[in-house]
């Protein structure tokens, strides 16, 4: 996996932030945190931003959303009970999807990146996003420097 650009790696490159405190279950055996611990974190942090994108009771019935893929780049270690921050945006509009990047930082430093592709689907079908809704994923678009 290529190392992420520098900008990535700046958690003033991500319109959206959250504050978590690590848990002491979420260590692993040599007692940093462990990969599993590092999705729900990122997870977290995407259920934020969609929810500031697009309120749940303003979806279409017939419109879903799934994550179709997750790339997780571990770059350092996290450790207990330091709390981490969770910075994310939307880096790439498509068709019928969007990716969401994200950047974890504790103590000051990046420890990981993660990209996440969703797909929205209405009648069961891949579908052109709505409008409104490429309107309020560009106004929440990561940016470099």
């Amino acid at each position: 996996m290529p190392k992420p650009e520098s900008w990535r790696l700046d958690a003033a490159s991500y319109p959206v932030h959250l504050d978590l405190q690590t848990r002491f279950q979420d260590m692993d055996i040599n007692g940093h945190l462990n990969n599993v611990a590092f999705a729900a974190l990122f997870e977290s942090g995407r259920v934020l931003l969609n929810r500031e994108i697009r309120p749940w009771e303003e979806r279409p019935a017939n419109e879903r959303t799934m994550v179709a893929a997750v790339e997780i780049n571990y770059l350092g270690e996290g450790n207990f009970p330091d709390p981490v921050e969770i910075a994310t945006g939307i880096g790439r509009l498509g068709t019928s999807s969007w990716t969401i990047v994200q950047a974890m930082f504790q103590n000051g430093r990046c420890i990981a990146t993660c990209d996440t592709v969703v797909v929205c689907r209405t009648d069961d079908a891949a579908k052109p996003l709505r409008a409104e809704m490429v309107r309020e994923l560009e106004a929440k678009l990561a940016r470099a420097g």
